[in-house]
């Protein structure tokens, strides 16, 4: 099965999907329906989230180990910093090792729920760059992804801390960049540039989310720091009584995002499809992927 250094080798163009594990049996039943749906696309992997303090490690585990079993396509589990300790997470990774899960997806991760500022497990990590120096080191054969951020890390200090951050991780042996989500397209130009600028020549991959409704992207986009754009907000206020109408306005909105975005050469997709197939596959129906 490829590393995620292969996914993106020669040129190749990557498109990924990430998911979460579900939490009930019909979540697990109607996970497999939209993936059916997915799979039609030919990603070229497929991520799963990875929840702190043990809560969701051994679903995270099932769900991408089922993917790649049934589907036969390379999976990346997330990783993150959180509430373990490296023995911890050396015994995750072998037991991903273990079912073929060849690639991670290394992030610090957010203060577990009730803290507002992150705290490393005593024999634990403080930063993403040392996870990814510690897979390197433990598990060379792995591929890893990090994580970078068009509108800056919440927590940095200034858009160029942000910048020399995500260099870090990428020097420690990071193989692909995927960014957090954005709308401003302008934004992930930006980003870009300055990560070439800053000597950071490996994939930068956007990260997309479909709008499919304008509440439940208001409190996504504010825990992040995402900006929506103000006629984009104003469109989907104009339908705030009408599901429907602002599902087709948020469609709308990422096909001519996702257009715009393949016309300057991005270097891959990457869609957070919250466990779902419409809206993503409505986007891709619509554009032409540089296979």
């Amino acid at each position: 099965m490829k590393t995620l250094a292969q996914a993106y080798g020669a040129g190749k163009f990557g498109l990924s999907f990430e998911l979460f594990p579900p939490k009930t049996p019909a979540g697990v039943k109607a996970l497999a329906k939209h993936m059916d749906r997915l799979i039609e696309f030919e990603p070229s992997y497929v991520t799963c989230t990875y929840g702190a303090g043990g809560s969701t490690q051994d679903r995270t585990l099932e769900v991408i180990s089922g993917v790649r079993q049934k589907y036969g396509v390379p999976v990346a589990t997330h990783l993150t910093c959180v509430g373990s300790t490296a023995e911890q997470l050396r015994d995750y990774l072998q037991r991903a090792l273990d079912q073929d899960i060849q690639n991670v997806v290394a992030l610090r991760g957010d203060p577990p729920q009730g803290e507002t500022t992150f705290r490393a497990t005593d024999g634990g990590f403080s930063y993403a760059n040392e996870l990814v120096t510690f897979i390197g080191d433990s598990f060379p054969e792995m591929g890893i992804a990090v994580g970078g951020y068009p509108e800056t890390h919440q927590e940095a200090s200034s858009p160029e801390q942000d910048i020399e951050n995500l260099h870090r991780k990428v020097a420690a042996g990071s193989d692909v960049v995927i960014t957090q989500l954005f709308y401003n397209n302008a934004d992930f130009f930006d980003f870009r540039q300055r990560c070439h600028t800053a000597g950071i020549t490996v994939p930068i991959v956007p990260g997309l989310l479909p709008v499919t409704n304008g509440a439940q992207i208001q409190r996504i986009a504010s825990l992040c720091g995402a900006k929506l754009p103000e006629k984009f907000q104003a469109d989907l206020q104009k339908c705030a009584d009408d599901p429907e109408g602002q599902f087709e306005v948020g469609i709308d909105f990422a096909i001519q995002q996702t257009a715009e975005l393949l016309a300057e050469g991005v270097d891959g997709l990457h869609f957070y499809v919250l466990n779902k197939s419409e809206s993503t596959a409505r986007v891709l129906q619509s554009v032409t992927l540089p296979r």
